[in-house]
């Protein structure tokens, strides 16, 4: 077997594998112990409703849960905390296709910005259908979607040190 072939299958296996459990999310900060979380655990936590285009340009209502709470619930610290080394922190948010985007941690916390990202789970009173995966990112007021990471299966906060 070549290892371009080996290499495929690898791949098919891993992409097999993350979008069979497209429905839970794991979050993990650093070294910690990774958070797997469930659509319904997310149920559990306070969601927040915003307006915003959808990639085709209509208006939608995201509703969905702020991404620095399940941030927070996996050990990041956010705050008064966010200085020094953990502005070093970053954000790698992957998809269940392997679509990877970044964001620094001051982009979630609401201490430094009134812009949400919000960690969605429904579009216009209805949950997410297959496309979309269980959980996406919705930034309201960015004017292309480039991050609005549909299927998304993990999150990593990792440092740049």
């Amino acid at each position: 077997m070549t290892a371009y072939l080996r290499g495929f299958l690898g791949c098919l296996v891993l992409a097999l594998a993350i979008t069979s459990h497209a429905s839970e999310l794991i979050v993990k900060v650093g070294e910690e112990k990774p958070l797997k979380l469930t659509a319904e655990d997310l149920e559990l936590l306070p969601h927040q409703t915003v307006k915003a285009k959808d990639h085709g340009g209509l208006e939608a209502e995201w509703t969905g849960v702020p991404l620095y709470q399940v941030l927070q619930q996996a050990g990041l610290r956010l705050g008064d905390s966010l200085r020094g080394s953990a502005l070093a922190q970053y954000v790698l948010v992957t998809a269940a296709d392997g679509y990877r985007t970044v964001f620094a941690p001051p982009e979630f916390d609401p201490r430094c910005t009134d812009d949400p990202v919000i960690l969605a789970d429904a579009v216009n009173g209805q949950s997410l259908d297959t496309a979309q995966g269980s959980f996406r990112i919705v930034l309201p007021k960015e004017r292309r979607h480039f991050r609005w990471v549909r299927q998304v299966v993990k999150i990593d906060v990792l440092s740049a040190r």
